[in-house]
């Protein structure tokens, strides 16, 4: 399954395990409750899903890199302790707690989640001396002498094989008391979380375009390549960096980030075409509606490559203006019930009446800011469209897999679909009513395929 699937299977699970009866007993005793294995390629999201997970539930989390530990950590110290038996004194060793098992009582104790996740990853890379430590805390839910207390639930992930050489098979008994989910990596699923964080949008458009190159891992003479999820949203956070200081981002540093050297060569080669799209196809000008004549015919003209991308360069740069619009309307909301709230309690009238006249002038920017962005959608449908241009019938209908991507993403990103909510548009509504059902959606996506 992939990363959402398997997110929802663990919200599943915490539910399950934290249901109680009419005693205020667990439904599942905890000797039932098996601990949930994530396996899936480094990269894709395990680590990041539990903290979504533990603020969706309500839950505290404790997460622990297990091969950051060595055997005393994870178990305790040994002591020695007197135990008289038969009347004779002998000495016992006994075990400090655990710094792991620690760890979930002071969560307990500083942020008062007395229900939670424990949350243990690579486990299964563990060095030579942990590993029994490691299957007695998956079979018994103890390390040590010390139980992982009631109501904490235990979530472990680790690599398949053919990623980590560290790597060492759990046995049959105890797989046999695990509940195992095989995880993807899945580009789709990996897009909604990418809008969502902002990833870069030209490794958005790269990857629409490359969809192959998004998770790739091969072993070859020259030893192991990689790709994974993590690198590419490694990579955006410096790329934007990088933008604002005027430094160049060239294969080599994308290579530090990606490593395969034909990827990163072709990413690198991708970005510099990005930028050259964006400044001669003058994005800004086309959501000006100054979109020079010669432009559309490019367009028209260009491979599928060279279009797609100037599409996501349109989107972006609308986007930027969605995303203005939206913190102005939160803005101008928020202004509004502060007065509202300030009438009800009867403060100063001289006071309220000079604020809702400020009021007025931030409502009239926000309406002149929501019609210029509205504007700016229209001019990017024309010049899609290519309608005031001449333009065949047959080179419009060129631009119809641009179209449908185009509409769709305006009705999947946060920001666009906000702001088509509180600003109708006819041609957005006409659009997607024909491109985002039935057999015509099916046609496209078809060929696109």
């Amino acid at each position: 399954m992939n990363i959402k699937e398997a997110k929802q299977e663990i919200v599943n699970t915490v539910k399950a395990y934290l249901c109680k009866n009419a005693e205020g007993e667990y439904r599942i005793p905890a000797i039932r409750q098996r601990p949930v294995l994530l396996m899936g390629p480094p990269g894709i999201g395990k680590t990041q899903i539990m903290e979504q997970i533990a603020e969706e539930c309500g839950i505290g989390l404790v997460s622990y890199t297990i091969t950051h530990h060595t055997r005393q950590s994870a178990v305790g110290l040994p002591m020695i302790k007197t135990e008289e038996f038969e009347g004779k004194e002998y000495s016992v060793t006994e075990y400090t707690m655990s710094e792991i098992i620690a760890g979930v009582y002071k969560a307990v104790k500083e942020h008062g989640h007395r229900e939670g996740i424990l949350f243990i990853d690579e486990i299964n890379c563990v060095s030579e001396t942990l590993i029994p430590t490691m299957l007695q805390f998956l079979q018994c839910k103890t390390f040590g002498n010390q139980k992982v207390p009631e109501g904490w639930i235990i979530v472990a992930a680790g690599n398949p094989p053919e990623f980590n050489r560290s790597v060492r098979e759990f046995d049959m008994v105890t797989y046999d008391r695990l509940r195992v989910i095989n995880i993807d990596a899945d580009l789709e699923v990996w897009r909604e979380y990418a809008r969502e964080r902002e990833i870069h949008n030209a490794i958005l458009s790269y990857l629409d375009i490359r969809p192959q190159n998004f998770y790739r891992v091969e072993a070859d003479v020259d030893g192991l390549k990689f790709i994974t999820a993590r690198g590419w949203e490694d990579m955006s956070s410096l790329m934007y960096v990088y933008e604002e200081l005027g430094i160049s981002i060239n294969a080599g540093v994308v290579g530090e980030f990606l490593h395969n050297e034909d990827v990163a060569e072709d990413f690198g080669a991708y970005y510099d075409l990005y930028n050259k799209y964006r400044d001669d196809y003058g994005i800004n000008n086309i959501l000006m509606g100054n979109a020079a004549p010669d432009i559309y015919r490019r367009m028209v003209e260009a491979d599928y490559d060279e279009r797609l991308t100037v599409v996501n360069l349109l989107l972006d740069t609308l986007n930027k203006h969605f995303k203005y619009s939206a913190a102005l309307k939160a803005d101008t909301d928020n202004w509004y019930k502060s007065i509202k709230d300030k009438i009800k309690a009867g403060e100063d009238a001289a006071a309220i009446d000079k604020e809702k006249a400020e009021f007025a002038a931030q409502a009239e920017r926000l309406e002149s800011v929501e019609t210029q962005t509205l504007a700016k959608l229209e001019n990017a449908f024309d010049f899609l469209e290519g309608s005031k241009q001449e333009i065949s019938r047959e080179d419009i209908g060129k631009l119809d897999q641009e179209m449908l991507i185009f509409v769709t993403e305006l009705t999947t990103g946060k920001e666009s679909s906000s702001f088509l909510l509180v600003n109708p548009c006819d041609r957005y509504k006409s659009y997607s009513a024909m491109y985002l059902k039935g057999g015509r959606r099916n046609q496209l996506l078809k060929e696109m395929e």
